[in-house]
């Protein structure tokens, strides 16, 4: 009897199932205590993949909780890339739904944020563009520029950059109540995570949709000021181009 795929893969990631029918060792002998170890070491790939992927979501619930919550994910949501490198991207989805962290209601926002930046940490290789690639004086805010895929803003309804420094950063203050958004960029080769300011979001969004820097401001609101953004974005690398004749 020969193992199919789908059978050799559940029982792979499932502790307790038999080995599967079939599957036998060198010599045609029992391949239980070989597929034991082997379905052992997936698993621990696997959760390592997962710590590393994710180590605030780790260093709020601890180690060993968080190894059994990824035994629970890993059965769930088995790898569908030879990339282990991103694997974990549904940890967000499955945090919303995994009763043990339901008194963790940001938790899922804190996955979500550690996807951006781990997403940036791969995201193609695009040079920016320096200040002086701007159109100057009033021409500016008429320009419409081309941000790096690397680029990625996160909206949360709880204090998501606090939770994220304090604890990540030693000595760093501890989060209030407030809703906060996170503006993520790599310069060079390092992502980084910053806090925008009330209409931030809404500004380093609107570019990807093709509005102008004045229309990003617009979506932003009425008294916001988009220089503390833009050159969080500037600074960040996240302006790659910009069109010639924009803003002109």
């Amino acid at each position: 009897m020969s193992v199919t795929q789908s059978a050799f893969r559940r029982a792979l990631l499932d502790p307790a199932a038999a080995v599967p029918g079939g599957l036998t060792g060198p010599g045609g002998g029992s391949a239980d205590r070989r597929f034991a170890v082997y379905r052992n070491n997936v698993a621990v790939a696997l959760t390592e993949a997962l710590e590393a992927a994710f180590p605030t979501v780790r260093q709020i619930v601890g180690g060993a909780f968080f190894k059994a919550m990824a035994g629970v994910f890993l059965r769930a949501h088995p790898p569908v890339s030879p990339r282990l490198a991103l694997y974990g991207a549904e940890m967000p989805g499955f945090l919303e739904t995994f009763p043990p962290v339901a008194h963790l209601a940001y938790l899922p926002d804190v996955a979500r944020l550690e996807n951006a930046l781990r997403a940036a940490y791969h995201a193609a290789d695009v040079p920016p563009v320096g200040p002086e690639a701007l159109p100057p004086g009033a021409d500016l805010m008429g320009a419409r520029v081309t941000l790096a895929p690397a680029v990625a803003v996160i909206r949360s309804r709880w204090p998501l950059h606090s939770i994220w420094r304090f604890n990540r950063e030693p000595g760093a203050p501890k989060p209030g109540a407030v809703a906060e958004d996170v503006l993520v960029t790599r310069p060079g080769l390092d992502p980084r995570a910053d806090l925008l300011p009330a209409g931030g979001a809404a500004f380093s969004l609107a570019p990807a949709a093709g509005a102008s820097l004045a229309e990003a401001a617009a979506a932003a609101g009425e008294r916001f000021d988009p220089g503390p953004v833009l050159g969080l974005l500037l600074s960040g690398g996240a302006i790659t181009a910009v069109p010639p004749g924009e803003g002109q």
